[in-house]
């Protein structure tokens, strides 16, 4: 029985397949025309009940099923119909005549034409406007998802979410671009119900004139009368669940901005502009004066309406009034106990503080003060807490302390991030916009102020928050100014994150590896390996993106090629092929690593180009050759770019260190890995072969260390 209910909506769909074949008693024909109509009603009270279309995502196979159900009970009604040979009764079934005495009320000529008014108002109106609504939706959501996928990495670069989260939201993506795909294909589906709800009238109408003629029914008009009265009441049966059916379309694929249930957002909005409704009550009670027209029904909406808006009105202003209440502080504060400058750097100890540099320090103009005063609800600290927690688990390396202050020597607007009392970053950004990053293909122009987002420099806008929702229909993904302005420190600390690592960084983070592996500690350090080669082989991997976090595995591999080697650009190998695992984690998505690819001849020249002297190996590589690499890998990154995936080059161990570094020069975000730092259970795919441009060749004069 279990196996049976597992299995109930496959059995059901052969069933309705079996409508079209197997006369159906009277009786249960009609229970089956309720049900439709029952299953229509729960089907368009589930979508004006959902707050995100995905939450009903089985909804274009339902629709599927629910269309060959009432084509199967169109078979069977129409069976019913012109099976009819007037002996008793009447054509159909008891559901379809009361349907079709309730519509036509003994006048044939009105039923018509009230049955054709609700055949065209929903072939025409409802479901040409549903499909049209599927099919930009569809559009603008695939659009949308590279902007979206990258809003998506700038929140897990900063913090905002961790790693499983990230996952979630581009699965959620990726379902949404699935639905609404299935939504523009299930429309037509629709379209093509709604034709052959009118092919099936026409012949229930003519097929019953022409059998009712023959079998000697009665004459030509009661031959009509019979079968117009079955045909619009089968008609109808059959229209109400399609039209139910089309609304349902046409209201899920519209629930794109919404914030809760249809009824809830209805309510919440039309409450929150009072004054408009007040004006028009206003209106209809000014109307309803005017000699001639009927005043008593106009009086009696329109006064309903003004006491509604005032009301509301003053519901509104009761609540702004309490927020002003609570926001109100005392704001008293002796200054006579504020020390004056000159008396405070009397103390010499205090002069000395001037000369201390912080890690990582943040100044911002007075504009953005709002954003980072928690008594005034900013949440930049929190953000930055969560930031460095998450960058602790994913790199293995605690942030230090970022100290933020206003500076007057900013623009009100702007800001400016020190990594050692150095500016490495200054961005401006508008506290009451929203920035919109601009999609490959919008779906329409959004009027705003043109800007570059400051971590990614993708082409943005600042746009009013009255802008934001249609902004995001047409595939601009918006960002709120205090994202944007966490997200570019969030990213120039991870690119300076090996400047921060000192030896005291270095000593603390050895110091709580011996909580749990003591031994190796003592092996390693410092008889094997210094602190200050150990600091240099973190800063290594920091710098290429590789996380410390394990850091046994890397004192591990350091005694083990230190055995025979001095070399720590060859150390430095040898622990990435160890954290192979990390690195193919830390590269590859759903089990997929797009890379860019060098050619053997490449490749040999490369090796060729390694030059040894008393400091070590270096890449000494011609002009031309270098600038061949340089400009093939700059028409691969578009591709890159395109697909929202970090920039990587995939080559063999003997070069990728001294290519990491030359490239990075030229190209900061693309990374450089070798064959044996990838696991085998990844996909490998190439974007593309970098060769040795044969046309722009020339023999190398001379050359360039590197």
């Amino acid at each position: 029985m279990r196996r049976i209910f597992q299995n109930s909506i496959a059995l059901m769909v052969v069933v309705i397949v079996l409508f079209l074949v197997i006369p159906l008693p009277e009786a249960i024909l009609d229970i089956l025309i309720i049900t439709n109509i029952s299953l229509s009603i729960v089907i368009l009270m589930v979508t004006m009940t959902i707050s995100d279309a995905l939450e009903f995502s089985i909804f274009p196979s339902l629709l599927l099923i629910t269309t060959l159900f009432r084509l199967g009970l169109n078979v069977s009604t129409t069976r019913a119909i012109l099976r009819f040979e007037g002996n008793t009764g009447a054509p159909g079934t008891a559901v379809i005549q009361t349907f079709g005495n309730l519509i036509t009320q003994g006048n044939i000529v009105l039923g018509i034409i009230i049955f054709c008014i609700i055949v065209l108002m929903q072939f025409i109106v409802i479901t040409k406007g549903a499909e049209r609504v599927a099919e930009v939706a569809a559009r603008f959501t695939l659009d949308a998802m590279p902007g979206k996928q990258m809003a998506i990495d700038a929140d897990l670069s900063s913090g905002l979410i961790n790693e499983q989260q990230a996952r979630q939201r581009r699965e959620k993506i990726q379902r949404e671009a699935d639905f609404y795909g299935a939504m523009d294909g299930a429309t037509k589906i629709v379209k093509g119900d709604a034709t052959m709800s009118l092919i099936i009238t026409a012949i229930n109408l003519i097929g019953g004139i022409i059998i009712g003629s023959i079998n000697g029914v009665g004459d030509l008009g009661t031959v009509a009368q019979t079968y117009s009265i079955a045909t619009i009441g089968d008609g109808l049966v059959s229209q109400l669940p399609s039209l139910m059916i089309s609304t349902a379309t046409g209201m899920i694929v519209t629930r794109s901005v919404s914030e809760g249930s249809l009824n809830a957002d209805i309510i919440g909005q039309f409450a929150k502009q009072p004054r408009a409704i007040l004006t028009a009550g206003v209106v209809l009670v000014l109307m309803g004066l005017i000699p001639g027209t009927p005043t008593i029904p106009l009086l009696i909406v329109g006064v309903a309406l003004s006491v509604f808006g005032y009301l509301m009105i003053s519901r509104l202003d009761r609540e702004k009034a309490a927020e002003m209440v609570q926001a109100e502080e005392p704001a008293a504060t002796d200054m006579s106990a504020v020390p004056s400058e000159t008396d405070y750097y009397k103390d010499i100890n205090n002069v000395y503080g001037l000369l201390t540099v912080d890690p990582i320090e943040m100044e911002f103009g007075y504009s953005l003060i709002p954003l980072v005063d928690e008594s005034s609800g900013g949440k930049l600290i929190s953000r930055i807490v969560i930031f460095r927690r998450q960058y602790a688990q994913d790199m293995g390396f605690v942030i230090p302390s970022i100290r933020l202050h206003d500076s007057s020597a900013l623009g009100t607007n702007q800001y400016v991030v020190k990594i050692k009392g150095e500016e490495v970053a200054r961005g401006e950004i508008l506290v009451d916009y929203y920035l919109a990053l601009e999609p490959t293909n919008p779906g329409g122009q959004i009027d705003g102020i043109e800007t570059i987002e400051p971590a990614y420099g993708i082409p943005s806008r600042w746009i009013l928050p009255e802008n934001k929702e249609m902004a995001e229909i047409y595939g601009y993904t918006v960002i709120d100014p205090l994202s944007v302005m966490q997200t570019h420190m969030s990213e120039v600390v991870r690119r300076h994150a090996y400047e921060l690592l000192g030896r005291a960084e270095v000593i603390q983070l050895v110091e709580n590896l011996k909580n749990s592996a003591p031994e190796l500690v003592s092996e390693a350090i410092p008889g094997v390996l210094s602190y200050a080669n150990l600091e240099r082989v973190l800063r290594n991997l920091l710098k290429e993106g590789v996380p410390i976090r394990d850091l046994a595995t890397i004192l591990e591999t350091a005694v083990d090629s230190l055995m025979t080697t001095k070399d720590l650009d060859m150390v430095c190998e040898n622990i990435r092929v160890a954290l192979s695992r990390t690195i193919t984690r830390r590269f590859c998505e759903h089990g997929q690593l797009r890379v860019v690819t060098l050619d053997a001849e490449v490749e040999k020249r490369v090796i060729s180009s390694l030059t040894k002297n008393e400091q070590g190996i270096y890449l000494a590589m011609g002009p031309d050759l270098m600038q061949n690499i340089v400009n093939q890998l700059g028409e691969y990154l578009k591709k890159f770019n395109d697909l929202s995936q970090t920039p990587i080059i995939l080559t063999s161990q003997v070069i990728r260190v001294y290519l990491s570094r030359m490239l990075s020069q030229f190209y900061p975000g693309v990374y450089v890995l070798s064959f044996n730092e990838i696991t085998s259970d990844v996909q490998i795919q190439s974007l593309g072969n970098i060769t040795l441009d044969t046309a722009r060749a020339r023999p190398e004069r001379k050359a360039a260390a590197v």
